[in-house]
């Protein structure tokens, strides 16, 4: 007898949260991981997730809580892992069990700092996972908006595109669609570049440039994301479909886009560590910013506006200059 394959989310912040809201309109039950107990009795208690998107609210019935990490693995056949990258290899250290047959699909928008690895790649040096049992999750999509059920299109990529059907065919309700894709490395990078594109439009319109020269940027943006992908991964792609292009526009021009934001204040004249504070959120395209222009060293792509942010970001250059300097590179 057929039996569904237990999934599990890994992660508490707003895109897990969101991500639980989907799968819940096709699954009976999920089971949901968060490193602090504390949470899981608030959530059992008041029914939302204590501290992201809590206007969505959850039968809890349909949900099977861990806090430890080595379970939840160890009870699901499908997990969705959605913790900022800075933190995976510090979550993922405490695993002890074997995660090889698992199938894990990647929510996760940024690079792994450790060795500079997209997600994919760490998974399957780290965890000896096969690539055909690694999904990515590619927008564009804000959580928030999904809370509000508005109409948001998502793209899985997975080289077993079987995988990547199923798991797409999971997701699909009233207000999301989905696509599927074979090219887990070309949207994981782009959905690296664009959080580092978002803090340049950020960083431009706290500076207040005007909405021409965004789409100056823009445009200019999408050709760097082009350039540098297939450099790293040359495979026949449509960099205008909306799991690249659509996902840059989202996060460069969103009022949800917290890359966007931080960059707005970076602009605005707030130092990198103040913006983080008074955001309470992980922004990925800070640490996005560094590991790409580390791994550009090797590939030598022309990356104008990612090098113009990593100046401002970690080489202490003036925004107003840097940006300046910036527009005489763009076409």
């Amino acid at each position: 007898m057929f039996t569904e394959p237990k999934i599990a989310i890994v992660g508490s912040g707003s895109w897990a949260t969101a991500l639980a809201k989907i799968l819940l309109n096709n699954v009976d039950r999920i089971g949901w991981y968060f490193r602090s107990p504390d949470n899981i009795e608030q959530f059992k208690r008041f029914k939302h997730n204590p501290s992201y998107l809590r206007g969505v609210e959850f039968d809890i019935n349909r949900i099977d809580f861990y806090s430890d990490i080595n379970e939840v693995f160890e009870k699901s056949d499908l997990l969705v892992i959605s913790i900022p990258s800075a933190f995976l290899n510090s979550s993922l250290s405490e695993l002890t069990v074997d995660i090889s047959k698992k199938y894990i699909v990647s929510a996760i928008k940024g690079i792994v700092p450790e060795g500079n690895q997209i997600v994919g790649k760490y998974l399957h040096e780290k965890f000896k996972l096969p690539y055909e049992r690694i999904g990515v999750i590619a927008g564009p999509c804000h959580a928030e908006e999904v809370a509000l059920e508005r109409l948001s299109y998502l793209t899985i990529a997975c080289p077993d595109i079987r995988r990547a059907r199923d798991f797409a065919f999971k997701l699909e309700c009233p207000y999301i669609r989905s696509h599927v894709s074979d090219d887990i490395y070309g949207t994981e990078y782009a959905s690296v570049l664009k959080n580092i594109i978002a803090i340049a439009s950020g960083i431009v319109h706290g500076l207040r440039y005007g909405d021409n020269f965004q789409a100056v940027l823009v445009a200019n943006a999408i050709q760097e994301i082009k350039r540098f992908v297939d450099k790293v991964h040359p495979i026949t792609r449509d960099i205008k479909s909306s799991a690249y292009l659509g996902d840059l526009l989202v996060t460069a021009y969103s009022q949800f886009s917290r890359n966007r934001t931080f960059g707005t204040m970076i602009g605005k004249g707030y130092t990198t560590r103040t913006a983080q504070l008074e955001m309470h959120m992980v922004a990925e395209g800070y640490y996005a910013t560094k590991s790409i222009h580390e791994i550009n060293l090797d590939y030598k792509v022309n990356l104008p506006i990612c090098e113009a942010v990593y100046n401002i970001l970690y080489g202490g250059e003036n925004p107003a200059a840097e940006i300046r300097r910036l527009t005489e590179k763009l076409r």
